[in-house]
């Protein structure tokens, strides 16, 4: 039987892998593994759950997609924000902020407000690099505004327009694209590079309707539509419409920018030279054909 098993052995010889470096491994328990082990119901992951598991993927945006909140502004007829990273948005300025500043002397009442002179005060900011368009003029403290202004502002309500109006003022509801909101900025630092001014781009085909509206006090309005809607207005919230024909500010009220212009008193393609104090204008016909289309 001895010699049996000793003719088995030989014969499984035969036949199993040669001992090498290859198929030498360490004795059991010899060597103990710093690897975390498995989760205690299985599992990877330690516990720990695949990558974005608990988190909320439909979560609200605390503070702006309530109804009363303007920040974010959709055209031409949503103006609350809906949830969409690529929609305009317009940082609201109150009128009672506004009053205030006029109060300071931080505003010159006395001169057309536009989105320049506005951030020139120090103490509104827009960023044009998060999809921010210009002033949302809100309608907290439109019941004590008394300022007589001429306000240019690129998004209004019904009662913020009324409450201008009623005061003897004017405003407009203008577009400005996302160029010639870096050039309004920091206007000194825009005229310090050299450059010439840009031209004022159209608005995008969701935004024309809004800016063409006479009861949103639009710049692409008929100025005879306007002037209807402001009688309309003022019946509607039980006023006497001022008459600015025979104001002695008529000509402040009435001044408005061509829909290529950016700044009051520049046009596109003039270079503004503030160490020489100077104005460059262009003297080439296409040039000048190209500024003012």
């Amino acid at each position: 039987m001895g010699s049996n098993t000793a003719e088995k052995a030989l014969q499984m010889l035969k036949f199993l892998p040669r001992v090498c470096l290859a198929n030498l491994k360490p004795s059991p328990g010899s060597r103990t593994s710093k690897k975390r082990g498995r989760g205690q119901h299985g599992g990877d992951k330690h516990g720990a759950g695949n990558k974005g598991s608990g988190q909320r993927q439909n979560y609200m945006r605390l503070g702006y997609e309530t109804g009363n909140n303007p920040f974010y502004l959709r055209f031409p007829h949503e103006p609350y924000y809906q949830g969409h990273h690529l929609r305009r948005e317009y940082p609201p300025l109150s009128m009672l902020d506004l009053l205030k500043l006029i109060e300071m002397n931080r505003l010159d009442a006395s001169k057309p407000i536009d989105l320049v002179s506005i951030l020139n005060t120090g103490l509104y900011k827009i960023f044009p690099d998060q999809r921010q368009y210009g002033v949302n003029l809100t309608d907290e403290g439109a019941d004590v505004f008394n300022a007589k202004v001429n306000i240019e502002v690129q998004w209004a309500t019904e009662p913020v327009i009324a409450a201008i109006e009623r005061a003897g003022g004017v405003i407009t509801t203008a577009y400005y694209d996302q160029h010639s909101l870096q050039a309004m900025i920091n206007a000194k630092k825009f005229f310090e590079r050299g450059v010439p001014i840009p031209r004022r781009m159209m608005p995008p085909p969701d935004a024309i309707e809004y800016y063409a509206d006479p009861t949103k006090r639009g710049y692409l309005a008929d100025p005879e539509k306007i002037s209807e809607e402001r009688l309309v207005l003022a019946q509607k919230y039980g006023y006497e419409l001022p008459q600015i024909e025979k104001d002695p500010e008529y000509e402040m009220l009435t001044e408005r920018k061509d829909p290529r212009q950016i700044f009051y008193g520049l046009h596109p393609g003039w270079v503004v030279n503030l160490k020489d104090k100077v104005i460059l204008k262009p003297q080439d016909e296409e040039l000048e054909r190209y500024y003012a289309s």
